[in-house]
């Protein structure tokens, strides 16, 4: 009888790298492709002239930024049909992280991008974007800072699937740093705001005076949630923590608050809520101070003003990128 040599670990690890993929998950999948789809979409009207289009009169950019939500409405959807059908999978998990690279990198940054060129590219640049070719110092930098942007995006996708340990929802309370489809909400939340007063609250006579400050705060925001995204600050998972399983009656009327906030102010709401969650991470550490919050703390709950209590490890929120 003749028996086979024993596999070395580097021949299993190759046969394990050419092995191949037999089946996928078919509504995961596709709802993770509408994500792309959505992305890619978004880019494409992001890069024309800024103006109305013939999709119910919004204008370029207000279609790119509403595809963007869109996007991130697939994204929701895609994780919560996985955990359903119970098919998560690596490579879903894969495929999803490079459809949020297009839907909340690219895009966004092409949005970025586009706005500032309308005011601040010249006569010339009212067709075309601000490239690293740009004859002043002001485009070359605003090219750089939507680099920045894609670049802390890409680090924040690669790290999440990296450190992620668990697909259980009850893991997944906070995030490390701001997830990337917050950083592209605050960015296409606020290029809506913009092209709503632009296009209703100013429709006889625009000011350019407002359509450039504006313009010139939005890169600041982008550098801002660009680094947001790189950081260890804590970020609340809002599902997760607040809107999944009981809450109080109290806690439920308040929510009544923000929806309705929204329902005579929509833009606004939307541009307020994501800029705020945006900052919820660096203003909650300011708060604790160097102190480090209680959901990291080994010994969560204790302090000298409370019995010390033997706390359940099972039951302590865990942060996850």
């Amino acid at each position: 009888m003749i028996t086979q040599p024993p596999i070395s670990p580097d021949e299993s690890r190759s046969m394990r790298h050419r092995r191949r993929l037999a089946t996928v998950s078919v509504i995961p999948t596709l709802l993770t492709l509408g994500n792309l789809i959505c992305g890619f979409a978004a880019i494409h009207y992001a890069s024309k002239p800024i103006g109305p289009s013939n999709v119910m009169g919004w204008s370029t950019l207000t279609i790119a930024g509403a595809l963007v939500f869109l996007g991130m409405l697939f994204d929701g959807l895609d994780g919560f049909a996985a955990r359903l059908t119970r098919s998560a999978s690596e490579f879903g998990a894969q495929l999803d992280s490079m459809a949020d690279m297009v839907t909340f990198g690219v895009a966004p940054a092409f949005m970025v991008l586009r706005l500032v060129s309308y005011y601040y590219g010249g006569p010339e640049h009212y067709t075309g974007i601000l490239g690293p070719d740009a004859d002043n110092a002001y485009g070359k930098i605003m090219w750089g800072v939507a680099a920045f942007y894609i670049c802390c995006t890409a680090l924040r996708l690669a790290r999440f699937n990296v450190e992620i340990a668990s697909t259980d929802e009850a893991d997944h309370r906070f995030f490390r740093g701001l997830p990337s489809p917050g950083a592209a909400g605050a960015i296409a939340s606020l290029t809506l705001l913009h092209q709503h007063l632009m296009v209703i609250q100013f429709r006889e006579v625009p000011p350019d005076g407002f359509g450039k400050t504006s313009a010139l705060f939005l890169p600041l925001v982008t550098v801002i949630v660009s680094a947001a995204m790189i950081s260890r600050l804590p970020y609340a998972h809002i599902v997760n923590r607040y809107l999944r399983g009981r809450q109080s009656f109290a806690f439920v009327a308040w929510m009544m608050l923000p929806i309705a906030f929204a329902i005579w102010w929509f833009q606004v709401a939307l541009a307020v809520c994501f800029c705020a969650y945006a900052v919820s991470g660096p203003i909650g550490r300011l708060f604790r101070g160097r102190k480090k919050p209680s959901f990291l703390s080994p010994q969560s709950g204790d302090s000298a003003a409370t019995p010390k209590i033997k706390s359940d490890p099972s039951r302590r929120p865990t942060i996850r990128s």
